[in-house]
This record gives C-alpha cells, structure tokens and sequence, in this order.
C-alpha cells in the first residue's frame, strides 16, 4: 500500500500535475515503472513521486535535453538525421548522420537555438504509435527505421537504443509550443519532463566526436555531441570544475608529462609500451601484489598467450565472446609436393580470458578435497579485439595484464572463501591507496540467451553473493543484467581523490566452467565431486589500474611507488660528491635515488624535479656538509633544514615500507 495521500482538493483520478505540484517533482513511478506526470492513475496505490535530483530524475532531465539538442541540431542542419540520443553518467549524447562534421561555428548557433527552445517552454506529449504509422511519420530518418525494425531486441540493436525502442508499445514525443503546434518529434519510450523550461536551469555541450552506427565499424560514421544536464546552475558550474580537475589528471597527459608510456603508432591501436619511469612504477605494483598473494594462500601459475580454439569453445567464449576476440590464425596445415593438404591446418587464438587454461591445470591430475580451497593466480597477458571508438588510453586497450585469479571450492567452502576473498581485495587497495568503496551485484537478465546455465544454480550463487556482499557493512546497489555469461558478479567500486567512481576488482561465482570441463574432486566420502569456481580480479587489468592511480596521485605517487623516490640537488657543483655519498647510502638499501649533476642553476633543479612530482628533494651546501646534515624540499614547497644523514636515510626507508604519501613536511614523520 502507498502511504501517499492526495492533496484536499484534487479528487483520483487524477495525474501527476494534480498530485505532486512541486516543481522538483518531474515524473511519477507507478508500480515501479517510470511514467510522465501527464498519467492519470485512479489509485496512489503503488505510485511514488520521481525528483529531478534523483537518479532516475536526472536520466529523464538529461535524456529531455537531448532531444532538445536534437531539435535545435535540425534547426540548424535541416538534413541531419537522427541517430540515438540516451543519458549517460553525469550527462547525455545524441547521434547524427551528416554530410559534414560539426564546427565551433555550429556548436554556437546549436546551443542559441536550444535556449530558444527552453524559453519556448514545449511540453514533451506522449503519443502511442503503430508501427507502420511509426514508419510513415519518420519516413525520412532511415536510422529511426532501422531500429523500428529491431523493436524488442534493443540490446542488440544498439547501446543506448533502448531509450528509443523496447519489447512494449512503440511511441513518438511531440514537442507541443504554448500554440498547441508540434514544432518537432521523436521516436521514443520515455518519460520526460514536463517542459523543456524545466532542462534550463543548468546545462551545456561538452565535445563532438565520431561513433560508429550501432557501434559497427561497417556501419556509417556519425557525428556525436556530448553535453551535461543538471538541475541548477550551481551543480553545473560545481561538474565543470570537476571536469577541470579530471582534465589536469588525466593520465594520458600526465604519462606523456612524466614520460611513462606511449602508444606508438608502428604498433597498433590500444596497444602500449611503459617507459622505464612507468615500468618501474608498474613493477612495484605488480610486486607488491605478488606478495600479498603469497602470504594469503595463492599459487602462482602460468599460461601461454596463445591456444588452440577448441579450448574457448569448451569454455563457451567462442559462442558467447567471439566478438571480442582476435581472429584466429590457422596454423600447421601441411602440404605435400603436389599441393595438396596433407593435414587440415588449426584454428589458434589470442587468449581473451585465463580461465580455460586454469582449468586444465586443475583438471591435469586428480584432486582431493584436502587440496581445496586451490587459488591458482597468474599475470596474465590477454587480448581483446576492442573497437576503435572505445579506445581509451590505459583504462580501454586492447592488449593487457590481468591479475587473475581463479579458486576452486567445495560447496560448503563457497561463503567461507568469498568473503576472504572480498576482505583481501579491500584491505589490498587500501594498501595502494583507495579507501571509499561501495558494492554492486550483478545479476543475469532473465530471458536473455547471454546467460547460460541451470536458473537454479544461478538463484543460489546470487543469493550468497548477496550474503557476502551484506556481510561486508558497504553498500550495496543491484546491476540487473551485468552478470557475466557464466554466473553473477560482486564488484568493488572505487571512489578516487576527486570523487569519480571506478569498477575495481571483480569477485564471480561460477557454477558452469566446473561442468563444462568436468572438473572433478575426491571428497571425504571417496566419490567424485563438482567443484565451484571463483573468479576474481583485483586490479581488472594492470594498465587500468595504473590509469586509476595515476589520476586518483594526480602523478604525485605515494613515495614506495614514485619512480625516482629521492634526488640529491646540490647548492654550487661543489657540493655534489657529498650528496652522491648520501645517495650511494639509499641506494644501498633499495631507495630510487640520484643526484642531479647538470649545469643548471638549483631554483631550475628544484622547479625540473618538483615538475616531475619527484616526492623527496635532498638539497646540501656548506651548512650541511659541514655539520653532516641535509635538507628536505617536499612537493608543497616545503622545507626542513638539517636533518642528520642517518636521521634522514632512516625518514625516507621509514617512508617507503609505510607506504606513506608524502606532499609536505608533515608528512615525513
């Protein structure tokens, strides 16, 4: 039952204007579905008022101002057609087919005519369509055809396409002026704010960019404009000054900045090489993980990067992944001298995943129940056919290292091993740094023939998952339909330094790899048993992780992870054997240090190392050599002054096995 109660003077039936006259209220929920505030219901049974500040509110808000952009796009390139225009994370985007791409210019004129139509105050009005009339009315945006052909398949039709079309009732929104005229309309499902005056409050176009129809490169390249929506100017202006921060941190200028890695053109798109600054940092990473597998239970494995394809069709990747996959390479045919095969050549594959091949190695002898839990792990190297557009830096590439992990339990061992396996994600993160975490479930969609396995097994693994997931005292929000294909997920979201969120480690209970390659083990009782699988990934991949890092420091790296931890800056040349001493000392016992012996003068030496986020500055004269001291310049600016040597060699090892982040003189303690 609803605990709503109409106003005194509105009678049921009765929409949503009448029900919720606060301006804040954008659209209803009626029995959990998302609805117009032009609705009639005739009972508060099962309704709920949706605010434009809230998650759902902002979706409407923001996919409402993209059919704004849509409309002022046809008023300023008549012939543009229009592709697919869905909310996004913090914002929206629309597709359109163009006979030339967008300019400044354009963008200009665009964002006039959409303040037109937000002064214009058009109502967005419902109007339930056929097909066929569907097809009449947009006989001129082959793109709204096509997907009108693919209704009830939106997922596949493309991403985002189901703002556009579903498995329901097809219908149009018309934009109604104040004259009662339609100025312009579009395919789509719905809802959407009441008026066009209600996106006015704070709003802007971002970027251009190019996107492939339907994401197929074979399909016409359109031209995407990026924008925001919020529900008032101060949350935009507050996003635009994140946006600014995002963009100082963005890893791909920081890892040109601190010369860490590339992606050179002779080898391939999303395909990168670390420089020796990021390969140092990418080894303490790496290191540092390996250890804490060990001291936790895990055994260290390793596969080839590279297999027959039988083996991804026993996985199920080739029915269910191919897509993502590099395509095969057929190897040794042979030929005798008259030209004819003598033996059919094979199908090989670049390994997308290394479960198949941790599988073989626990079916490679028998097992016994006393073995299990058995964590096999690998830093693996794995490919994926990613499309072009999706290419993003670090975080999207096609060629990357997993810390993969893969546990084999018995049933009753399940619960037991999730949550270690969830406490040892989050205290290692915390090791590297990240502490605001949430949770999020993700589950199968029930119909879709993604999801493979017995619905039953499917039911239990959620439900423990759930469990574990409680158990961990985090919240925790529901993914429906994010499930890998062979069982549901938990995954650890991450909040950084400037309060993005970021997909972390993953921890996925599988019921179906165990089955299809018919692992077994000896239990307790002589009998063979099915073990289940946990798949878990800590970092997602080591090149993401680095990305996230890099942007979450800013580049300025706690100092066990700064690629040089300390550099000697003499006052005068003089000045420079005393502090090689020093350095010779920290090298000694592990520490990345070096002197700085170029001809330029200390203030360039300190800006050139300060630039480069280098975390401890050692600078000496004649004070300091003298009296067996040295000072300390930190990131800030900061400075301690003459500071023992064994005191200050002790600060700086004291540092690094604290895993401390140090940016001022406070820091060093």
């Amino acid at each position: 039952m609803s605990d709503l109660i109409a106003p005194a003077d509105v009678d049921l039936p009765a929409d949503g204007f009448a029900l919720f006259p606060d301006r804040s209220v954008v659209a209803l929920r009626v029995r959990g579905e998302l609805k117009d505030l032009a609705t009639v219901v005739d009972s508060l049974d099962g309704v709920e008022p949706v605010t434009v500040s809230s998650p759902d509110g902002l979706n409407i808000l923001r996919h409402s101002t993209a059919h704004i952009l849509a409309q002022a796009v046809q008023r300023v390139r008549p012939q543009a057609n229009l592709g697919i225009g869905p909310p996004i994370t913090d914002g929206f985007y629309y597709d359109f087919g163009v006979d030339e791409p967008f300019t400044p210019e354009d963008l200009k004129a665009i964002k006039k005519e959409m303040e037109r139509i937000v002064r214009e105050g058009q109502r967005f009005v419902r109007r339930v369509v056929t097909d066929d009339e569907a097809r009449a009315e947009l006989a001129d945006e082959p793109f709204k055809l096509e997907l009108i052909g693919l209704k009830g398949g939106s997922q596949e039709a493309a991403e985002g396409a189901s703002v556009e079309v579903g498995a329901g009732e097809l219908t149009i929104y018309d934009n109604v002026t104040r004259d009662g005229e339609t100025a312009w309309k579009d395919l789509c499902r719905g809802p959407h704010v009441p008026s066009t005056r209600v996106a006015g409050n704070g709003w802007d176009l971002t970027r251009v960019a190019g996107a492939y129809w339907r994401g197929s490169e074979k399909n016409p390249q359109l031209q995407r404009i990026y924008g925001t929506a919020w529900p008032t100017k101060d949350e935009l202006r507050a996003y635009q000054q994140r946006l600014e921060e995002a963009a100082k941190r963005d890893h791909r200028k920081l890892g040109k900045d601190l010369d860490l890695f590339s992606f050179p053109e002779e080898i391939g798109p999303g395909l990168s090489v670390f420089h020796p600054k990021g390969g140092i940092i990418r080894y303490e990473i790496e290191r540092y993980m390996r250890e804490s597998l060990l001291a936790n239970g895990y055994q260290v494995v390793n596969t080839p990067h590279i297999t027959k394809g039988d083996l991804f069709m026993t996985s199920g990747h080739l029915q269910w992944y191919a897509d993502g996959m590099y395509p095969p390479m057929v190897l040794d045919e042979m030929v005798d001298a008259d030209g004819h095969v003598s033996r059919e050549g094979q199908e090989y594959y670049l390994k997308p995943m290394n479960c198949p091949f941790h599988n073989l190695i626990f079916r490679s002898r028998g097992r016994s129940y006393r073995e299990l839990p058995l964590r096999l792990s690998e830093f693996g190297s794995v490919y994926r056919y990613e499309k072009s557009g999706t290419l993003a830096g670090l975080t999207r590439v096609r060629g990357m290292t997993q810390d993969d992990t893969h546990i084999y339990v018995t049933a009753d061992q399940v619960k037991g091993e999730l949550e270690h396996s969830l406490a040892f994600v989050l205290q290692t993160l915390r090791d590297y740094g990240l502490n605001d975490f949430y949770l999020e479930l993700s589950t199968k969609e029930e119909g879709n023939p993604k999801f493979i396995g017995d619905d039953r097994l499917w039911d239990e693994a959620t439900r423990t998952l759930r469990e574990v997931a409680e158990g961990s005292g985090l919240e925790l929000v529901p993914d429906p339909g994010g499930a890998a294909f062979y069982g549901p997920k938990i995954s650890v979201q991450a909040r950084d330094a400037i309060g993005r969120t970021w997909q972390m480690s993953t921890i996925q209970l599988d019921f179906n790899q165990p089955e299809r390659f018919e692992l077994e083990y000896t239990g307790p009782d002589g009998e063979k048993h099915r073990p289940v699988m946990i798949h878990r990934a800590l970092f997602g991949s080591i090149e993401r992780f680095f990305a996230i890092l890099l942007e979450h420091y800013a580049g300025a790296f706690p100092v066990w992870l700064a690629p040089v931890q300390v550099v000697g800056i003499p006052v005068a040349e003089e000045y420079g054997p005393y502090l090689d001493e020093i350095v010779a000392r920290l090298r000694a016992v592990g520490v990345r240090a070096e002197v700085d012996h170029s001809d330029d003068r200390m203030p360039k030496k300190i800006r050139t190392h300060t630039t480069q986020k280098v975390p401890l500055q050692l600078i000496a004269g004649e004070q300091d050599r003298s009296g067996g001291t040295v000072s300390f310049r930190f990131r800030d600016g900061s400075q301690t002054n003459g500071i023992p040597v064994d005191e200050a060699i002790d600060k700086i090892v004291a540092a690094i096995s604290g895993r401390l982040l140090v940016n001022t003189a406070e820091d060093l303690v």
